[in-house]
């Protein structure tokens, strides 16, 4: 059997966490960051886990994670 290929966009936005679920970073915190308070900035900082619909597509993605 051939070696499967990482999907390369999809290993630098998840990461595969103890538990098996993968982590993911939240949207919005790149640029026009002025008008975002800063409290709101404060919680987009924070890492999320990946919605259990979306592990299957995630793994076939990350062969080797």
């Amino acid at each position: 059997m051939p070696k499967l290929k990482t999907h390369r966009g999809a290993a630098k936005r998840f990461k595969k966490a103890g538990s098996g679920k993968f982590k993911r970073s939240q949207s919005h915190l790149r640029h026009i960051l002025t008008k975002k308070s800063s409290k709101r900035k404060r919680h987009l900082r924070e890492g999320l886990t990946v919605h259990a619909s979306d592990h299957a597509a995630i793994q076939k993605m990350l062969p080797y994670s």
